[in-house]
């Protein structure tokens, strides 16, 4: 399946919904934001949303520090 992620044309393969983006990304659950296709999605949603074809997803990665 070819999606957008961060304005990048990526193919992905048995990523169905959004919290198996974010584990194909490497990426902590805890410490991301996503909108999917100009919507916001909760948290608690990530399991429930479905990616398809050609969707845009974008991802903000919160970092620590100080």
């Amino acid at each position: 399946m070819n999606i957008v992620v961060n304005g990048e044309q990526r193919g992905f393969e048995g990523v169905g919904d959004l919290a198996a983006l974010v584990v194909a990304l490497g990426l902590d659950q805890r410490k991301v934001a996503i909108e999917r296709n100009l919507e916001i999605v909760p948290r608690s949603a990530y399991l429930t949303t479905a990616i398809a074809e050609g969707d845009r997803i974008e991802i903000v990665h919160f970092i620590g520090g100080g």
